[in-house]
């Protein structure tokens, strides 16, 4: 089984070669540890940094693309090099490398398909009492949408099984931690969570500028994510809530109608079928976003294959599969003899056996 550890770099010469150091090369279950650096448009010296320490294995971007494309490209280089599993970490040391054996060992027993590592944020101290109480706020709200029950889901010291890998497809820009999630949760993906402890921070966050910036980046992945897989629950509940509301002055005003006072009452009618329409609005918009969501299930599981076709199939731990059972002939009854073995004889037809037709000649059936 072979493992890449993957490091998504900009800018960090820095810290790297403290990273790359401390990966540990043996691990439990695993024959081969390869160490890919992703250099998202570094200006400084990461990739002869990465290179004097031993690194081999590299995917350049030319300018910034950001996490998610790494994190794509990485995993694609990844898997064309046969990894079995792919390990995510941070070029900046937050994350204590010593921890893959551990994060890895759920993925190689074939007891989770993504290890996601729990940095245990409440005890974090370089985290205010706002930004532990939004890590808190935003978990919760990525459990509900996923349908998980996970203590970080925006940490980014991860890994993913093959199998992960050819299941999940990230789409959003900004980070790929909140999308994989629910994608994962959402079909049905087993994501085990390893306690860790963290590094001191050495550098702010390159990813966002501040808090609100990543809550309403992260807010918004969140929400297409969950609008991908659940677009039933929000169109669901407006087109209800919307045509109760309409029904509401619509039969007040047919009742007073029906009384001869309808004329002074014409603008619950107007309310009324306007609530009425937004509803049957989005009894539309369900149809179609249930028609759409059907299509993207044939197509990942296209892409599922496609992607089994060009990397291989997944180690068999990794397959949910339940191991055959073996059937158990019945036992003969006491004084009766063993039934003779059967041999299968050929067929015999009535027609004489097709010749192949001469060199250079097309048989068509003629």
């Amino acid at each position: 089984m072979k493992v890449f550890v993957q490091i998504p770099c900009l800018n960090e010469e820095a810290t790297l070669g403290t990273v790359i150091d401390s990966i540990p090369r043996e691990i439990p279950g695993v024959s081969e540890v390869e160490i890919l650096v992703i250099n998202d448009g570094s200006t400084d010296r990461t990739v002869e940094v990465a290179k004097a320490h031993g690194v081999k294995h590299f995917v350049h971007h030319a300018g910034n693309q950001g996490l998610a494309r790494s994190f794509r490209d990485g995993t694609d280089y990844a898997l064309a090099h046969g990894a079995d599993i792919v390990v995510n970490t941070d070029g900046d040391n937050q994350y204590p490398q010593s921890e893959i054996i551990r994060l890895v060992e759920p993925l190689v027993r074939g007891e989770a398909d993504i290890a996601i590592g729990d940095r245990q944020t409440a005890t974090i101290k370089e985290f205010s009492w706002f930004k532990r109480k939004m890590q808190a706020f935003g978990s919760a709200v990525v459990n509900r949408a996923a349908g998980t029950k996970l203590p970080d889901a925006a940490s980014g010291f991860r890994a993913y099984s093959r199998l992960a890998l050819y299941r999940l497809n990230v789409i959003t820009q900004f980070s790929y931690c909140m999308e994989t999630i629910i994608q994962a949760g959402n079909k049905q993906l087993r994501i085990a969570s390893i306690p860790i402890t963290t590094n001191p921070k050495t550098r702010e966050s390159r990813l966002f500028k501040n808090i609100w910036q990543h809550m309403f980046k992260s807010g918004w992945a969140i929400i297409r994510s969950y609008l991908m897989f659940k677009p039933h629950v929000p169109l669901g509940l407006t087109a209800i809530l919307t045509g109760i509301i309409g029904l509401i002055p619509f039969i007040r005003f047919l009742v007073f109608y029906l009384m001869g006072y309808g004329a002074g009452h014409i603008q619950s009618l107007i309310f009324g079928s306007a609530m009425l329409v937004a509803s049957i609005i989005s009894v539309t918009i369900l149809i179609v976003a249930d028609l759409q969501k059907t299509n993207r299930t044939l197509i990942e599981d296209n892409l599922e294959r496609t992607k089994e076709l060009l990397y291989g199939p997944p180690a068999p731990q990794q397959r949910h599969e339940p191991a055959p059972q073996k059937r158990s002939e019945p036992a003969p009854q006491q004084g009766s003899e063993p039934a003779p073995q059967q041999r299968s004889e050929p067929a015999l037809t009535d027609t004489a056996p097709a010749t192949p037709p001469a060199h250079g000649v097309a048989d068509t059936g003629e």
